[in-house]
C-alpha cells in the first residue's frame, strides 16, 4: 500500500513512529473525449482568451491571488516553497482529546490508515488500546499535499485511522441556506409525526457497509462489458505510410548496406592485441 507520508506522532512524551496510506479508492469508471469522426482523444490546450499567444506553456503560467476584479496579488513559486518548507509539519502532536460524537459528519473529509515504523508497535497498539477503551478521538494537525490539515486519530477495528476534518471557517453555516422554513410555520399532525416516526423505526437496520453498492457505477461497467462482448466496440485507425514512402526507405536502407560494403575494410589484428568479453 503506497504511503502517503511518514513521519513522528507525538502522544504526551510518547513518539510513535507512523505511516499514512490513503484508506479510500477510487472506483469512478473513466471515460475520455474522443473526436467522433477520427477517435482521436480530445486534448484540453492551455489558451488566454485575447491573448497573442496562441498556447501557453507551463513556465509561462504564474500563481496569483485576485483580491478585486481584474487585480492581482502575484505569488511566486519561490515564496510558495518557502511557505510549503515552513508550515510543513514532519511530527503530529495529539493536541487534545475529545468525544467523536461531538464533531458534526461535516466536518470529515478524508480517510487515511495509519501503521507503525519497525521498534513502534508497541506504543502504537497501547493509543489504540487507550482510545477504544475511553471512547475518545484525538485532535492533530498534519501537512498533506502541499497543505495543512486539522485531522482527527481514532480507533478503527485493529487499526488507527487519521481523518482529516474541515476547518471551522471553510463549513457553511445553515443560515447561508435559502428557503428553510422554521418550525413555527409548518404546522405538524401528531398523527403524521407518529405515522413517520413509526416508518423510521422499521426501516432501521443496523448499518453494513457491504450491502450498498454504486449501482450507476455498475450498471455502466456492465454496458461496457456487453458491448465487448457484442464486438461493439470502435478502433483507431492506423495509417500506414504510402508504398511510395515505403520504397523510399527500403531504398535508402539498402544503399547505406551497399555503401557499409564498400567502405567497410578488415581491421589488421596484431599479435599483441588483447581481447576481452
Amino acid at each position: 500500500m503506497h504511503t502517503v507520508w511518514k513521519g513522528n506522532l507525538s502522544f504526551g512524551l510518547v513518539n510513535i513512529g507512523v505511516k499514512l496510506h490513503s484508506a479510500i479508492e477510487e472506483k469512478d469508471v473513466k471515460l475520455i473525449s474522443l473526436h467522433k469522426d477520427c477517435l482521436v482523444p480530445i486534448q484540453h490546450e492551455k489558451i488566454a482568451p485575447g491573448c497573442d499567444d496562441d498556447r501557453i506553456e507551463a513556465n509561462d503560467i504564474i500563481k496569483a491571488y485576485e483580491y478585486r476584479p481584474n487585480e492581482y496579488v502575484l505569488i511566486s513559486n519561490e515564496e510558495l516553497e518557502s511557505m510549503k518548507k515552513a508550515y510543513e509539519v514532519k511530527s503530529v502532536t495529539i493536541i487534545s482529546f475529545v468525544q467523536l460524537e461531538e464533531i458534526d459528519p461535516v466536518y470529515f473529509d478524508r480517510s487515511y490508515f495509519l501503521s507503525p515504523t519497525g521498534g513502534s508497535e508497541k506504543a502504537y497498539v497501547l493509543l489504540r488500546q487507550a482510545l477504544e477503551r475511553t471512547g475518545k478521538i484525538g485532535i492533530v494537525s498534519i501537512s498533506l499535499r502541499s497543505r495543512q490539515h486539522l485531522a482527527v486519530i481514532r480507533a478503527h477495528e485493529r487499526c488507527l485511522i487519521l481523518e482529516t476534518i474541515h476547518y471551522p471557517d471553510e463549513v457553511r453555516t445553515v443560515d447561508m441556506v435559502p428557503n428553510i422554513p422554521a418550525d413555527d410555520q409548518i404546522t405538524i399532525q401528531t398523527k403524521e409525526f407518529i405515522a413517520a416516526t413509526t416508518l423510521i423505526n422499521q426501516l432501521t437496520v443496523p448499518f453494513v457497509p457491504a450491502d450498498y453498492t454504486d449501482q450507476y457505477r455498475t450498471a455502466l461497467l456492465d454496458l461496457i462489458e456487453s458491448k465487448i462482448e457484442q464486438h461493439d466496440v470502435q478502433s483507431k485507425p492506423i495509417l500506414s505510410p504510402t508504398s511510395e514512402r515505403i520504397a523510399t526507405i527500403i531504398e535508402a536502407l539498402n544503399a547505406s548496406i551497399e555503401q557499409t560494403k564498400s567502405t567497410a575494410k578488415p581491421k589488421p589484428v596484431h599479435k599483441s592485441t588483447q581481447v576481452t568479453s
